[in-house]
């Protein structure tokens, strides 16, 4: 059996953080009943039409999950709603802005009253604490935003130009620690059987994640340089040209490495010697030079022989693979991590998460707007002629 079958989340979601965070408590096993807006659902559903006509955000996020179309500000809705937590839900997880959850009557401190079991995980660009809400409550935080307010733009990128992460690493941040928060409050009910709040911050989850440019900034000092696809602080470490127009990934990490490295790779032994390369932060402040004799080893090579005597000096390197390249890459494909799920437009390829266990992960439907919003009213006890009149009052 999966590991959270028979859990029921309910989740008021949209764009990334909360999506991703629940679509892998999915993959899991639990039941997602996702709560969305009557005629346009989830914003990220009209990011794009690159998946046969769906958004690749949503398809990557939404996957195993189960779409209730509610018009959450409509009377008839809102008593839907507290019905579906209060009878059906274990978890609640949302991202709206910061307090509309509680004026919505979602807040855990109306609901753990009904429910003491409950979890209840609210997402936001600062933190939304009433009682240390803090000055950048209620500001709008988007993805962009967050990258800059952490200083993750400020030391990615090139000299010249600050640059973000391509994929959207603020909202991914925050979806693991509110996965990985929920898992935890989980195990903790299951020994006091309470419930409780959590509160996660895009800003709080990607400054964590940037908590090594903190250190190395620390009391005052420099912080790392932005240095392209190089490594700030440790060299050679990054993309290098060959001399068929290819390029190589590389990099080394301690002196026995850069031993192997001169004698196997540049097959120069004598560099082992040279004052200007005899440890790692001296590489550093020499990299234009080191960079020169890398450069000019690797001209009358191609990108199979750089890499055969790189693999022959046991020195780390990688491809640099488009996106095209990955979906053909042969590890995955050896390991058979691609399977497919069903969508409104038909059967489309997935990875399966990452990790493995004896029952594999739940791989349901990308779901359409409002699928099983009868299906679900009718477990909760509606008819199909109430049914019928919640849509035609636009509640669902």
């Amino acid at each position: 059996m999966q590991p959270l079958k028979g859990l029921t989340v309910v989740t008021l979601e949209h764009a990334i953080a909360a999506p991703f965070a629940t679509r892998q408590l999915a993959d899991l096993g639990a039941r997602v009943i996702k709560i969305e807006r009557p005629g346009s659902g989830d914003f990220a559903r009209g990011y794009d039409e690159r998946v046969h006509g769906l958004a690749s955000h949503f398809v990557w996020t939404n996957r195993s999950k189960e779409s209730l179309t509610l018009d959450v500000k409509h009377l008839e809705a809102a008593t839907i709603l507290e019905r579906l937590v209060v009878e059906k839900a274990d978890v609640v997880v949302q991202n709206l802005a910061p307090g509309a959850a509680a004026r919505l009557g979602l807040g855990y401190d109306k609901l753990s009253v009904a429910k003491p079991g409950l979890i209840v995980c609210d997402i936001s660009g600062y933190g939304d604490d009433p009682i240390n809400p803090g000055p950048y409550r209620d500001k709008k935080a988007y993805d962009l935003l967050i990258q800059s307010e952490a200083g993750f733009v400020s030391v990615t990128g090139t000299p010249d130009e600050p640059c973000k992460a391509g994929p959207s690493i603020a909202d991914i941040a925050a979806g693991m620690y509110a996965y990985s928060s929920i898992l935890a409050a989980l195990m903790q009910r299951g020994q006091t059987g309470k419930g409780q709040r959590i509160d996660i911050s895009m800003l709080e989850s990607l400054a964590e994640w940037t908590s090594y440019p903190l250190y190395y900034a620390f009391e005052g000092a420099a912080p790392p340089p932005r240095t392209g696809a190089s490594h700030a602080t440790i060299y050679p470490y990054g993309p290098f040209p060959t001399g068929d127009g290819n390029m190589v990934m590389l990099g080394l990490q301690n002196e026995r490495e850069w031993a192997s490295f001169c004698e196997t790779v540049l097959q120069r032994p004598a560099l082992t010697a040279d004052p200007r390369f005899t440890a790692n932060f001296k590489r550093v402040a020499e990299r234009d030079a080191l960079r020169g004799i890398i450069v000019e080893a690797f001209s009358s090579l191609t990108r199979t022989q750089v890499v055969a005597r790189l693999e022959l000096a046991q020195i780390a390197n990688a491809q640099v693979n488009t996106m095209h390249d990955v979906w053909a890459h042969p590890q995955l494909k050896a390991r058979g991590r691609w399977t497919e799920v069903g969508s409104p437009k038909g059967p489309l390829p997935a990875m399966l998460p990452p990790g493995t266990w004896d029952v594999g992960p739940r791989m349901d439907p990308v779901p359409a707007l409002g699928q099983h919003t009868d299906a679900i009213l009718a477990e909760l006890g509606y008819g199909a002629a109430e049914i019928e009149a919640l849509h035609a009052s636009k509640a669902v």
